[in-house]
């Protein structure tokens, strides 16, 4: 099978989410003029070490944030934000905070989702995340399509739950990674192997 994406797949459901799987979910976390805000994103990553740098983008727009969603929007006027990371234990809360809430309204508060504060910038977090990263935004893009943005940020501190540090290594294998698969799937990573890198 082939197909152009200007011409349409033809399947039921678009299978780009699939084909680009897994992905991790950066629950990112915000504060702005209106409040604060959680939302999920599984178009995230890191994009480098020193500094350390991440990156996700917002693909939607809702119809009170003008082109965009709140945590673009609040990103913009603060300059910072939190990366938490879920475990795959935390599944149903991290898909309750998707839900469109109006501009305002805490996804902290209305899913019952423990909120911590940062300690480098002006921004909550999710208390009990197995790690968070507060950042500082570079820059947001604005990408092909009319609602697709890029929000890069500096990492400028590092959160790990205790039990998620085993032997000296960030270890989730307990509680599961949780990573966004194609559709409405989701996996949560329990194994790992090991390979050394050739010389």
């Amino acid at each position: 099978m082939f197909y152009r994406p200007e011409a349409g797949h033809g399947l039921p459901h678009n299978p780009l989410n699939a084909i680009i799987a897994p992905r991790p979910i950066g629950w990112i976390s915000s504060r702005g003029e209106a409040g604060d805000n959680l939302g999920p994103y599984s178009f995230f990553n890191a994009i480098a070490y020193a500094p350390p740098q991440v990156m996700f983008s917002s693909v939607s727009a809702k119809a009170d944030r003008n082109g965009t969603k709140d945590s673009v929007a609040q990103i913009a006027q603060s300059g910072v934000f939190c990366v938490n990371i879920p475990s795959a234990a935390q599944a149903e809360a991290v898909n309750a905070s998707s839900a469109p809430m109006p501009a305002g309204v805490s996804e902290f508060k209305a899913c019952g989702i423990a909120m911590a504060e940062c300690q480098t910038i002006d921004c909550p977090r999710v208390a009990d995340a197995p790690a968070a990263l507060e950042c500082r935004m570079t820059r947001i893009l604005r990408l092909a399509g009319p609602s697709n943005w890029l929000v890069l940020g500096v990492v400028v501190g590092v959160h790990l739950r205790d039990d998620c540090v085993l032997d000296g290594r960030f270890d989730l294998r307990a509680a599961g990674w949780l990573a966004r698969m194609g559709y409405r799937d989701y996996a949560a990573v329990h194994e790992l192997f090991e390979m050394e890198r050739p010389e």
